[in-house]
């Protein structure tokens, strides 16, 4: 339990670090900020160890994508799961298991035997496809359970807040104006701003193959994995086949690149939707404001061309729900769209946010309405919705944009294809992914030939492989205090494996258990006995080898 939490009412002293009224400054063993999956395990595994923790979310919700929308897991080999991560998907599945759970469909009808649903049903007696604001409310539960303080809507100042003193972080302050105070700091952000903001290494973007000897990083021009690319010849210009008629929406004239070569783009973002064709509890799409159907018309082409596939990324969630993901080579990312978005301010990431969401809220309304779309594909969407029962508190619209990839950190030891395809022995390990390395699209292209390609999709398949403690260390000559489980040490395409939310849980965990290691050796986070620190995880049940 959070028994040595302590408040510090601001007075004279506090007060001459910060101008705002009635701020405070707040003493904790371990500070962890984000509001994260990662966020929160690394708290309760701090908690579970007797050291004080706060957590400073910048978000109001609990659970980052988990509870967001991403309710179909990308577990990959689900026995690499286990310590609080699996423990959470136990604790679903309890809630499952509860008749008053089920309102729009019964146990069974998800159960059916042979149905896509069924396989995310019960192994390990952990359910892997769930409702958003179950898994919220199972956070919620750890946080009461735990009684872990949590200060949400706390944004890091992140041009002045971060006090770093001989290489270790002395406090970190909001906007707002309160203090944090720890012996151990966790960035458990999908940006990294606290890392970034101690001065700590980071990358952004896609490191040419050369740097860490990989085939699978940089530019991937003419790489077409996953069928994420238009199989026809599509023309990206107003007038079909006429340059001078200017290009459709959201297709670049750039060049490409080079295959293997780096560049500074990032992978698409979009919004999971938790979709329902329950009547009585669908929210029919709606126009959105500012709608322009003519920001669809590349999509138009790819189905009049034939393509038909809409429907094949609506994974089942329970009571008749979906974890809507993007499938094919028009549809919810909104590709190429996102690059300001890691070192962007706020205000820069909030109009990001709100440009996918008026994206993605057009885009369900041309399918449903716009008479382009074929008949049979409009009246099934039609079908479809927004969960009335689902983030009710914005509109029926998740709350996390899902942020695949912003910073990584540079650390003590950079995970990469080698490590992911078990070609080289990994130190220290302190949990597993085993999750393709999956890259979405980063841009959208004109070919030489003149018709639109999307590039930056790969899907290469890994065994199950372990992740290093290091990859959670800044080098110690940057920060001794710090610890970095989402944001990790990572070249882009391993990143693509490593950003599975059950992995971010894995290693908040592991944080969390090596933050109250360095806390009572009196040690850099570097320096943690790795051998106290595995006997540690494994009497939590985190799994480090198979």
């Amino acid at each position: 339990m959070n028994r040595f939490y302590s408040w510090v009412l601001c007075g004279l002293l506090s007060f001459s670090l910060s101008p705002f009224a009635g701020a405070e400054t707040i003493t904790a063993d371990v500070v962890v900020y984000g509001g994260t999956s990662s966020a929160v395990m690394t708290a309760v595994q701090v908690a579970r160890l007797d050291k004080s923790v706060v957590i400073v979310s910048p978000d109001k919700h609990l659970g980052g994508l988990t509870a967001g929308g991403l309710g179909w897991t990308d577990a990959g080999n689900m026995n690499a799961v286990g310590g609080l991560a699996l423990e959470f998907y136990q604790r679903i599945h309890d809630h499952y298991e509860q008749d008053s759970a089920w309102r729009q469909q019964t146990r069974e009808e998800f159960r059916t035997p042979g149905s896509r649903s069924a396989k995310m049903y019960g192994k390990g007696n952990a359910v892997w496809s769930f409702e958003p604001h179950v898994a919220e409310n199972t956070f919620e539960g750890y946080i009461a359970e735990h009684q872990i303080p949590v200060h949400r809507e706390a944004l890091l100042n992140r041009k002045t807040g971060v006090v770093v003193t001989n290489g270790k972080i002395q406090s970190i302050t909001t906007l707002g104006g309160d203090t944090f105070v720890a012996k151990v700091f966790v960035d458990a952000t999908y940006e990294g701003d606290l890392l970034a903001a101690a001065g700590v290494s980071y990358h952004v973007g896609r490191e040419a193959n050369a740097v860490y000897g990989e085939e699978w990083n940089g530019v991937q021009v003419g790489i077409l994995h996953h069928g994420h690319h238009f199989k026809t010849d599509i023309s990206p210009y107003v007038v079909p086949g006429d340059p001078e008629s200017g290009l459709l929406y959201g297709v670049s004239d750039a060049d490409p690149g080079v295959r293997g070569e780096a560049d500074q783009r990032i992978q698409a973002y979009c919004f999971r939707m938790c979709l329902t064709n329950a009547p009585e509890n669908r929210v029919p799409f709606a126009k959105p404001e500012g709608y322009d159907p003519a920001k669809y018309e590349l999509l138009a082409r790819v189905l009049a061309s034939g393509w038909n596939e809409v429907f094949q990324k609506f994974d089942p969630a329970p009571n008749r729900k979906t974890d809507t993901n993007n499938h094919g080579p028009f549809s919810t990312d909104f590709i190429g769209m996102n690059y300001d978005y890691p070192e962007g301010s706020y205000e820069r990431r909030r109009e990001i946010i709100a440009e996918h969401e008026q994206y993605q809220k057009g885009l369900m309304y041309f399918l449903a309405n716009d008479p382009k779309v074929p008949e049979a594909i409009r009246t099934e969407m039609s079908t479809w919705g927004l969960a009335k029962d689902e983030f009710t508190d914005n509109g029926n619209w998740p709350h996390q944009l899902y942020i695949r990839e912003a910073r990584r950190m540079i650390g003590t030891y950079v995970m990469t294809e080698h490590d992911v395809l078990n070609k080289r022995k990994v130190p220290k390990p302190v949990g597993m992914g085993s999750y393709t390395m999956d890259s979405h699209n980063v841009q959208r292209y004109i070919k030489p030939n003149g018709f639109v390609q999307n590039e930056g999709d790969i899907g290469v398949k890994t065994p199950t492989y372990q992740i290093s403690y290091d990859a959670l260390t800044p080098k110690k000559d940057e920060c001794e205090n710090l610890l970095v489980p989402v944001c990790a040490s990572t070249s882009h395409i391993a990143y693509g494996s490593i950003r599975m939310e059950p992995v971010f849980m894995i290693l908040g965990q592991s944080a969390g258990a090596a933050a109250v290691q360095a806390i009572d050796a009196e040690c850099a986070v570097q320096e943690v006995d790795y051998g106290v620190l595995k006997k540690t995880l494994e009497a939590a049940d985190q799994r480090l080898a198979l």
